[in-house]
């Protein structure tokens, strides 16, 4: 195992506070070959960049997101509260909100469904994508290094067709019922940080516009 810098070592708290701690080691392992690594991050090729820092057998890396038991939402709130604490101590919180869908084929994938694809799409022309359909909300942070704010993506649900909802019997969910939940969910974690939402169009909608805050606590 490698030597981590000081800075490094609030966002190890945060994910070791997720997960026991040897799938804490290599997950970690995984995100400073995320950094490293140029092309894919695919699990092999972010083990290639870490070489021989990367201890056990390179199979328990791929276990780490197949096998192993660990929970999205105490990592996601640590990383909220890290960002929150490091870059956005005071004031009102920017947030943004988005989706994007990544193609998966295979006819065995979880929750797969036909989408639109905005980036390949025209006014005139209606390009579709097989795969995933992600709804992510991202945090607005300035650095000092950029002009323009960075989004930094901290809660994502995953957006499941009707037809694939009726078929598996479960409620269905709007794009913007889902970014609404997820809206409510860092409310819940930090109810005394005022949020700022922005979407496109495609968010604004009656039932959006309504959610302004939960109850918080006296």
């Amino acid at each position: 195992m490698f030597a981590l810098p000081k800075a490094a070592l609030p966002l190890f708290r945060s994910v070791a506070g997720a997960c026991v701690l040897p799938t804490a080691k290599r997950l970690l392992t995984l995100m400073v070959g995320a950094i490293l690594a140029t092309g894919r991050r695919t699990i092999t090729n972010l083990l290639r960049a870490v070489g021989g820092l990367a201890p056990g057998h390179p199979s328990s890396y791929h276990r780490v997101f197949s096998r192993r038991r660990w929970s999205l939402w105490p990592l996601a709130h640590g990383l909220v509260d890290l960002i929150l604490r490091h870059w956005v101590p005071a004031g009102s919180v920017a947030l943004a909100g988005d989706d994007t869908v990544d193609e998966h084929r295979g006819a065995p994938v979880y929750g797969k469904g036909r989408h639109r694809d905005p980036v390949r799409s025209t006014h005139s022309y209606t390009a579709y994508r097989w795969g995933h359909k992600w709804v992510v909300l991202a945090i607005l942070v300035r650095f000092p290094f950029a002009n323009r704010p960075w989004a930094l993506p901290v809660l994502v649900a995953l957006y499941r067709s009707r037809e694939w909802n009726q078929q598996h019997r479960r409620r269905h969910r709007t794009p913007a019922q889902l970014l609404r939940r997820l809206v409510a969910v860092l409310l819940h974690w930090f109810p005394h940080r005022h949020f700022t939402l922005t979407g496109d169009g495609g968010y604004g909608s009656h039932e959006m516009a309504r959610f302004r805050s939960i109850p918080r606590p006296a």
